[in-house]
Formats: C-alpha cells, sequence, structure tokens
C-alpha cells in the first residue's frame, strides 16, 4: 500500500510502498478514504511538534474511513462502520492502524471529505472554548488566524454559545469568509491595529490564539479585566514572552492548551465533545469548510498550500478508498 512517510528530518517527506498493517490488541484496522492535514503536520515533518515518533513516520493527523479489521478486544465499533480517528499520525495512506478508543462512528450523511475536516478542528474549538475558557453567552471573543481550519471552527462555535465574534484574518478574501461562517467584526491583520480595532469593539473577553508573535501581544493589550486568553499554537513562528506584570493589572487569565493531550490523561472530555460535535453536525448546525481536496500522490502540494497560507478552512487528502 501506500503512505506518505517522512524518511529523515532532513529530506522531504515521500510517496513509499509500504507492508499493510494488522491490528494488535485495542486497535483497529481502518481503510482510509480522507485525511484532514493540519499545521501541527508540518511541525512533526521537521521534528519540531510536541511528539515525535519514531522514524519512518506517516504523516496524518486525522482520518475519515471505514474500519476493516478490529484487534482482539475491540468492541466499540464494527468491521464496516464508518469513522473518524483522531490518530495524531498515521493518515496519510491507504491503510492504519489506531487505538480503538480514538475511533468515532460518524453518520452515513456526512461525507469523507467533510469527516476529515473535522475531528482536530472542531474538537479543538468545543473543548477550548466550552471545556477550558468557560465562554459565556454576550462575551467578545476575538479569533485570531480566523480563516485557517481551527479559527473557523472556532468562529462557528462560538456563534453558537452565544458570543459577539470578532475574526482576524489576511486580506478581504480571507475576511469575507470569516463573514459568511458567522463572524459579527472582521479585523485584517494586514492593514488594522489589532489592538485599537478591539478596543474599539468593547475589547475582547475570550482570545482563542492559534498565531502566537506580535498578533498576541496586541490581542493581550486588548483583553477586558479578567479575560481569558487561550494559547492554541503558534502559526507565525514566534513564541511570545509574557510580561507576569500585565496580567496581574488586568486580572487576565492565560491558558495552555494542546487538544490531544487530553488523550492521555483525560479522554472522556474528547469523547463528549465528539458526540456533541456529530450531533450538531447531524442537526445541520456545523458546516465543515474544506477549500482544498487533492489524492494522496499531491499530498506533498496539499501541505504546500497549508505552508503558504494559500488555504482557508481545511485541506483534505483523499486515497479513493473507503
Amino acid at each position: 500500500m501506500k503512505a506518505y512517510q517522512i524518511l529523515s528530518y532532513d529530506e522531504p517527506p515521500v510517496i513509499a510502498e509500504v507492508e499493510k498493517p494488522s491490528p494488535s490488541a485495542g486497535q483497529i484496522l481502518v481503510e482510509i478514504a480522507a485525511c484532514g492535514l493540519n499545521f501541527g503536520d508540518l511541525l512533526m515533518a521537521k521534528g519540531q511538534y510536541q511528539e515525535k515518533p519514531p522514524l519512518p513516520l506517516t504523516l496524518g493527523m486525522e482520518v475519515a474511513g471505514r474500519v476493516a479489521a478490529l484487534g482482539e478486544g475491540v468492541d466499540n465499533v464494527e468491521v464496516g462502520q464508518r469513522v473518524i480517528v483522531g490518530s495524531g499520525h498515521g493518515g496519510l495512506a491507504d491503510f492504519g492502524v489506531f487505538p480503538a478508543n480514538k475511533a468515532q462512528p460518524i453518520p452515513d450523511e456526512m461525507p469523507y471529505s467533510d469527516a476529515a475536516a473535522f475531528n482536530v478542528a472542531y474538537g479543538t474549538s468545543h473543548v477550548g472554548l466550552d471545556y477550558r475558557c468557560r465562554l459565556q453567552p454576550g462575551e467578545n471573543l476575538l479569533v485570531l488566524g480566523a480563516a485557517g481550519g481551527v479559527g473557523m471552527t472556532a468562529i462557528e462555535i462560538g456563534k453558537m454559545m452565544g458570543a459577539t465574534v470578532i475574526a482576524c484574518a489576511r486580506g478581504k478574501d480571507k475576511l469575507a469568509v470569516c463573514k459568511d461562517a458567522g463572524a459579527d467584526h472582521l479585523i485584517d491583520s494586514d492593514t488594522d491595529d489589532i489592538r485599537e480595532a478591539v478596543k474599539d469593539l468593547g475589547g475582547a473577553d475570550v482570545v482563542y490564539d492559534p498565531i502566537g508573535g506580535e498578533q498576541f501581544k496586541a490581542a493581550m493589550r486588548a483583553c477586558n479585566p479578567e479575560a481569558r486568553i487561550l494559547i492554541v499554537g503558534f502559526a507565525s513562528g514566534e513564541v511570545p514572552q509574557i510580561p507576569a506584570n500585565h496580567l496581574l493589572v488586568k486580572n487576565l487569565n492565560i491558558m495552555g492548551y494542546y487538544w490531544g493531550g487530553y488523550n492521555a490523561f483525560k479522554p472522556e472530555v474528547i469523547q463528549n465533545s465528539m458526540r456533541q460535535l456529530i450531533a450538531w453536525y447531524s442537526e445541520g448546525k456545523l458546516k465543515p469548510h474544506v477549500s482544498h481536496a487533492l489524492p494522496l500522490e499531491q499530498a506533498g502540494e496539499a501541505y504546500e498550500l497549508l505552508r503558504s497560507r494559500k488555504s482557508t478552512g481545511k485541506v483534505v487528502v483523499t486515497t479513493g478508498r473507503g
């Protein structure tokens, strides 16, 4: 079978021919139909991600497909069932073996392209805004990187939770996508003064930040007293240094947040969240935005769309299987 693999951190990933795996106890074999790409994949390809699995490594953090085989002791899914899996890695392949407890059945009406765009982006935003930040109706939610994969889901979920959403993204085309997703106010990070624009809108009560760098600094200075800042990632490449005296003066709360980490110490948080999100999808309340879908043979081009920020929402790679 084919897999998109890192063989060395000094070389770009390649399409490799590898042996089809078999599930061990507690695992499932998935015939993969689609895989959603994430910024974390780019870091993993350089050995810079929070987790550093051994090489050779198949990229792909979230997969959608059909269960092809069960390992011993698996009883939460069945062979032939359509599932999504927050895999961490291994998704850019024809088949993959994953822990059964990371699999979630999906409804028949959910296309695989939607499913592959669902798990990480919606899961990150829902757990972050609901479980971590306790976002309240009527609060001002500032979403940085709002046209990206997690940013767009933060807009959707923020609106569902009753917040006023301020979307910050690059350029009029990306801001138009944010407006279509439900944002109440738009800030162009290329031309606008983020701090002043947010303050003019009443300040931020919650900041959702996958960007870091200068945008983090501007957002923090636009926060209202007792605001919560959720650190989701550092897509700018700059990890900001936080002046503790600013936190003291405004009684600010800054929260580190690694969604995938809950699988290790509190998996029920992710499982409960995913059940709620799939129910919302079935009710027509969530609409994943996939700007590009490319075949596995063009996985390198798909990642370049992500790296160059030419995509909006999610980029998905398909295998033609499932």
